[in-house]
């Protein structure tokens, strides 16, 4: 009788579900602890596994951002940067671009590089662009590069040679020099061989500068599990979706940058709504995506800690990273983000985070600055008895405490006015970060589904689906520890890429195939194991290109290209095209038990509801603030057993629905009825409010990658 168990650390809780063989299920949410997260871990895998034997557990699996904040906050080890001679300055210039508030700073200081310009050295080498060698390695200047990294005690260097994706000989021999100095060397060839040789830089750096941080923190995660009497192997979820074994997020770190927010579009994804918008808000950030087809979109390279405009990240800021991810629009806007009013006056929420140390005013734990989840306790929209099935008692005292001193106090207004305009800063905020992922890349959102989960999401999620037009909410259950129970829906897989220009196609696919299979420890045509190919190509004579599935036939991969670029850009180009890298996913199927609220099929919004147990009806009440009812009003609090006893099987907002986890809002002028998998459907007119969602998009429907281009 095996189990399996998943895990997903945030910024303020930290989830945990246990799946079991017959699809039962069991979540403990508890608060994070950022001295070490191994302690909320291990406090919420006891409080999961109750009278379970830890010996059945066979697998756990992670979402971490570890690895985020090890960039975020500086805090990954001293890296040393070795490259071709005449290129070691690329790293300390740098490539900025001022964007924001540093538009008007006369006085602008370009962000510290990731590595010191004295810890960058350089080897007089040469490969060409095809991989040709035309200058030879000069071995005895690498020794002396390595003595110079150990007296500094460097404990990390970073290899990226000029054009070593093209032939990677010579920085596997700089390697092999360095090691007998430092143990620890990583080269790009290995990381992510691609084009573009500041991009390759960074992603190498960052991954030797997380690597060491992730090692340990895994290491250490075994031997807290072990003691527990898991001994099941732990594997952690990538940026792309994927889900690869501990030892191989050690090697390549750098791939779990985006490990947290991808295990939340997975429990979007298994909600059965072909065309959604994944909107999951948890205590410190609130995190979009859109799904097509069933599929979240990916990008290629992204940004870490970069600065843009309401959750977009601009190229020339931050930190880039060239590995597949999901592709997501976050903004600081969570249950934890605190409310402040600025010197001119001005009402603010975020993207400061009162976290889980000390937390919001209402936790009780010392703060006593006001948050989104003190407004929501003002609103009534919260039960501070009820509040994580009772596991922290929130005192709705505290919370009026804090909004009347910190905001309503010096806005001149009342209490409840204060509280609602923060749940509306809170919600425009997330508004602009659905208006990312879809009008500004040319989707028209009005079609999609809002998938809402996370322990504030369904607070949320119909006041802003109506700020798009949006008419349907779906509340899978167990939301408010979404991203937890996807993470048991990943299966095991890796990516390799490379970029090679005339080559064989067939050749290259197969060694990456290899390579990937080796990373998985499995072997090519087993039962389970799939590869999947694709390949980066672009009109001749362009500097960027699209990524598209792969195919044998030159004339229909040129096709696949065209629509590809015509739904990006909109126009119709003619051309001949080329193939600049080959990309290969290889998975394996991850055995697992079944999730309750995770379909096989997808299914209509209107899907009727399963027999539920009797609950009384009418159902309780209490009184919630909705403006369109002209202030407080009594409005039912049901459960979803009580949904389905509700005459006709739905309930007309203003309504409140309780999870053990999370609460769902139903304004005024929505309904919400139950569907299959114990889910929550929302339906509203779809009636758009003026707001952060931007103009309304009425062109046909396409879609522009935030990382790519033409």
């Amino acid at each position: 009788m095996s189990h399996a168990i998943g895990v997903d650390v945030g910024g303020t809780f930290t989830d945990v579900v246990l799946g079991g063989p017959g699809g039962e299920i069991s979540v403990a949410k508890c608060l994070s602890t950022h001295g070490d997260p191994t302690d909320g871990i291990v406090a919420g895998i006891t409080a999961v596994l109750g009278g379970t034997d830890p010996a059945s557990v066979t697998r756990v699996v992670h979402a971490t951002t570890l690895a985020t904040n090890a960039v975020l906050e500086r805090r990954g080890v001293r890296v040393a940067y070795v490259t071709t001679r005449g290129f070691r300055s690329v790293i300390p210039l740098g490539r900025y671009a001022r964007v924001e508030e540093d538009r008007y700073d006369l006085r602008f200081d370009a962000p510290t590089p990731p590595v010191a310009a004295g810890d960058c050295f350089e080897v007089p080498e040469r490969i060409g662009s095809r991989g040709e060698v035309l200058e030879p390695l000069d071995e005895a200047a690498v020794a002396r590069v390595g003595e110079e990294i150990t007296r500094r005690g460097v404990t990390a260097p970073a290899v990226c040679l000029l054009h070593s994706h093209a032939n990677p000989a010579h920085e596997r021999r700089v390697a092999e020099i360095l090691r007998a100095a430092v143990p620890t060397v990583v080269i790009s060839s290995e990381v992510w061989p691609e084009l573009r040789e500041y991009e390759r830089a960074t992603t190498t750096i960052m991954s030797a500068y997380v690597g060491p941080v992730m090692t340990g923190y895994l290491r250490r995660l075994a031997t807290r599990l072990a003691a527990l009497g898991i001994t099941a192997p732990v594997h952690v979820m990538d940026s792309g979706g994927g889900v690869m074994s501990a030892e191989l997020a050690a090697r390549r770190a750098v791939a779990t940058i985006e490990s947290g927010p991808a295990a939340g579009v997975l429990a979007a994804t298994a909600a059965g709504y072909p065309d959604a918008i994944s909107f999951d808000m948890g205590g410190t950030t609130a995190k979009t995506c859109v799904i097509r087809g069933g599929r979240p979109e990916i990008t290629h390279e992204f940004h870490v800690g970069g600065k843009g405009s309401f959750g977009g990240r601009r190229a020339g800021t931050g930190v880039p990273i060239k590995t597949p991810a999901i592709d997501l629009a976050e903004v600081g806007a969570g249950g934890g983000s605190i409310a402040w009013v600025d010197t001119a006056g001005a009402l603010r929420t975020g993207p400061r985070s009162a976290g889980s140390e000390p937390g919001p005013a209402c936790y009780g734990l010392g703060g006593d600055e006001p948050t989104v989840t003190d407004a929501n306790v003002v609103l009534g929209y919260l039960d501070p008895a009820s509040f994580t099935s009772g596991a922290i008692t929130l005192s709705a005292d505290l919370a009026n405490k804090a909004v009347d001193r910190h905001l309503a106090g010096p806005l001149g207004v009342t209490r409840a006015e204060a509280a609602y305009a923060v749940h509306e800063i809170a919600n425009a905020s997330m508004g602009s970060a659905v208006h990312v992922v879809t009008v500004q890349r040319g989707i028209d959102p009005r079609g999609f589904a809002m998938i809402a989960f996370g322990g504030a999401g369904p607070m949320h999620a119909a006041r802003v689906a109506s700020r798009f037009g949006i008419s349907t909410v779906v509340v899978p259950a167990r939301c408010g520890v979404g991203s937890a129970a996807g993470l048991l829906a990943g299966d095991l897989s890796t990516d390799r890429v490379l970029s090679a220009l005339d080559a064989d196609p067939e050749r290259v696919f197969t060694t990456l195939a290899e390579a990937a299979a080796a990373d998985l420890d499995v072997r090519l045509g087993s039962p389970g194991v799939s590869v999947a190919r694709s390949a980066d190509v672009r009109f001749a004579g362009q500097a960027h290109d699209l990524t598209v599935p792969w195919s044998d036939s030159p004339a229909e991969l040129a096709a696949r290209f065209s629509a590809r670029y015509r739904q990006v850009y909109g126009i119709e180009q003619e051309g001949p095209v080329e193939i600049v890298s080959y990309r290969v996913r290889v998975t394996r199927a991850a055995p697992r038990s079944p999730v309750p609220g995770t379909p096989a099929a997808p299914r209509s919004p209107a899907a009727p509801a399963p027999p539920v147990s009797p609950a009384p009806w009418p159902p309780a009440t209490r009184r919630a603030y909705f403006p369109e009812t002209g202030g407080y009003v009594r409005v039912p609090v049901l459960t979803r057993a009580a949904l389905g006893q509700a005459p006709g099987g739905a309930v007309a907002g203003p309504a409140i629905i309780e999870d053990a986890e999370s609460t769902i809002v139903v304004p005024p002028g929505w309904t919400a009825r139950p569907a299959r998998d114990a889910a929550v459907v929302l339906t509203g007119a779809g009636t758009r409010t003026s707001g952060a969602g931007g103009p309304a998009n009425t062109a046909a429907p396409r879609t522009r990658p935030a990382k790519e281009g033409g």
